[in-house]
């Protein structure tokens, strides 16, 4: 163990206090995002006296890693004065918040590589576990309560810079949407034409992942995990070398193509933030008549968005090329899509540029989380 690290079941204790007063309000889950959210379990008939109570500043967590992808959920409540979670989940307090804070310790374990070592300390036959024991046994360093505050702040003000950049994007994407609907769809009273007279849509592929050579190169590699809350892909998970591309059926796709996933989480929509070659999971959509690509993205999003509204049962498993063919939609007129690019550019622009800050912020709180272990 290195010298200031101690061990964390030295500061932590379990807490097991029963809902006996049956409140309903906040029911509470538990994501591996390491967040509270509300809880979607079916409580008709629920006798809600046997659910615990968490309290701001306190932790819970479920043990089970093998079901959850590898992560283990923990959350620290912030935004409650108390809230209920279920019987099975383990609720835990700090025992002293001046030698160890809590969103110190929440730091800790936002790391990647807790997520790894609960995954590795996990035992069972049915399911595997993180349980208490191996909670307490988990090395941490310990820096003084000042220095402890100090990561916070830092960290926080990341944090917040991030929030309001979202915010910002949020606003102006909502402002987008209403310029779309006013310039081209309330206006537009034209023929209805196949999706794919007016758009193009193309696929990827992917390059043997047993060719070590095919890979961390230095083309984005956009997949659907990549889809992000922004209207841009700005980083990509997975990056592949030129001759990884010339193997395969993909292409480098330039700068604000928009993509569609069309398997797994089906119909997300995004923009390349840089070129980036995709794989068999998504579709790349260009325009056939010469339209922006900030059309061709507010446009096509409009179109995903009503065959979602039209969708039933299993139809949004997948989405295929015929679901494209088939799709009637309006024709744009010109005049239109010249008002909607010249009121929606400057609005995209500032998205784009805020995504990028965003992904750099990103990049620094995860730089900060890494220098916790140090």
């Amino acid at each position: 163990m290195k010298s200031n690290y101690r061990k964390l079941g030295e500061y932590i204790r379990q807490v097991d206090v029963r809902n006996t007063e049956g409140k309903e309000d906040h029911l509470l889950g538990v994501s591996v995002q390491k967040m509270f959210m509300p809880s979607i379990a079916n409580t008709i008939g629920t006798d809600f006296s046997k659910y615990k109570v968490v309290k701001r500043g306190q932790f819970t967590y479920i043990p089970d890693t093998s079901r959850r992808g590898d992560k283990i959920a923990i959350a620290l409540l912030k935004d409650y004065d108390e809230g209920l979670v279920s019987n099975i989940y383990t609720v835990f307090e700090i025992s002293d918040s001046q030698k160890l804070l809590p969103e110190y310790l929440m730091l800790w374990f936002s790391r990647p590589e807790f997520d790894r070592y609960a995954r590795f300390k996990s035992h069972g036959s049915v399911r595997e576990i993180m349980d208490w024991d191996e909670l307490c046994k988990v090395e941490l360093p310990i820096p003084s309560y000042e220095a402890q505050a100090e990561i916070v702040r830092e960290y926080q003000t990341i944090a917040d810079r991030i929030a309001l950049k979202q915010k910002i994007n949020d606003n102006l994407a909502k402002i987008i949407d209403a310029i779309f609907e006013k310039t081209i769809i309330y206006s537009n009273k034209s023929e209805l034409v196949p999706f794919t007279d007016i758009m193009q849509i193309m696929g990827g592929g992917t390059p043997d992942t047993s060719e070590s050579d095919y890979w961390n190169g230095k083309i984005p590699f956009f997949t659907p995990k990549d889809v992000t809350d922004s209207a841009f892909c700005i980083q990509t998970e997975k990056h592949i070398s030129e001759s990884g591309l010339n193997s395969c059926s993909s292409r480098l796709y330039p700068l604000f193509t928009t993509f569609i996933t069309c398997r797994g989480t089906v119909g997300n929509t995004s923009m390349a933030g840089k070129p980036m070659a995709m794989n068999q999971s998504c579709y790349a959509v260009s325009s056939k008549s010469g339209y922006s690509p900030f059309f061709t993205y507010a446009f096509t999003k409009y179109v995903i968005s009503t065959m979602k509204k039209k969708a039933s049962g299993a139809v949004f498993n997948a989405l295929v090329t015929r679901d494209f063919e088939m799709e009637k939609v309006i024709k744009p007129n010109a005049n239109d899509v010249t008002i909607f690019d010249s009121k929606s550019t400057p609005l995209y622009k500032a998205i784009y540029y805020n995504a990028q800050e965003i992904e750099s912020l990103v990049a620094l709180s995860n730089h900060l989380l890494t220098r916790l272990s140090r």
